[in-house]
């Protein structure tokens, strides 16, 4: 899928690569901060998480927010009981997770979660096409986090509050 771009994007969407300056970005996490700037590099190299940036249009190097996917798979018994018996009998259901999303700090405010949460569902429909995904996972890190998705019509797991999905079928009518 070729990079996110339009008239009213931010920027521009594209794979993590060393040419894009990790040191200067904080989104005041220090966990998804050392993520970005020590790991994520390992985790695109051993196909563990595909991390992909947002960049000014200027073709600036300079990193604005960033999301990681990665295949994942969730066991039916997780799902609420209404989701999960119109899905098949597997032990594990295939899903997308929405590893990590962050924003820069110092453009906080600016809609930029929000337009890389939508690449990232955008990004994750495109590719369930060609291998099965049956929602869109999400680890929020805090409650806040936790907010931000539920916006967006994702649905917490029973046992726990911070984790949540979106059926790919929602997401599916979010670009029909």
């Amino acid at each position: 899928m070729p990079p996110a771009r339009n008239a009213l994007t931010p920027g521009i969407v594209e794979g993590l690569c060393d040419r894009h300056d990790r040191v200067p970005f904080s989104c005041g996490n220090r966990s998804l901060d050392r993520y970005l700037k020590e790991q994520a590099g390992q985790d695109l190299r051993r196909r563990c998480a595909s991390p992909f940036v947002l960049v000014p249009a200027s073709e600036s190097p300079t990193i604005l927010g960033y999301y990681t996917l990665s295949s994942y798979g969730v066991d039916v018994g997780e799902l609420p009981v209404g989701v999960a018996k119109k899905l098949p009998r597997y032990p594990l259901i295939p899903a997308t997770l929405l590893g990590r999303l962050a924003v820069d700090q110092r453009h906080h405010g600016r809609g930029i979660g929000e337009f890389l949460l939508l690449d990232a569902l955008h990004r994750a429909c495109g590719h369930a096409v060609g291998v099965a995904a049956a929602a869109v996972i999400v680890d929020a890190i805090d409650p806040a986090a936790a907010r931000f998705y539920q916006r967006f019509g994702f649905i917490s797991f029973p046992s726990a509050n911070t984790r949540l999905f979106l059926p790919m079928q929602t997401v599916a009518a979010l670009f029909d």
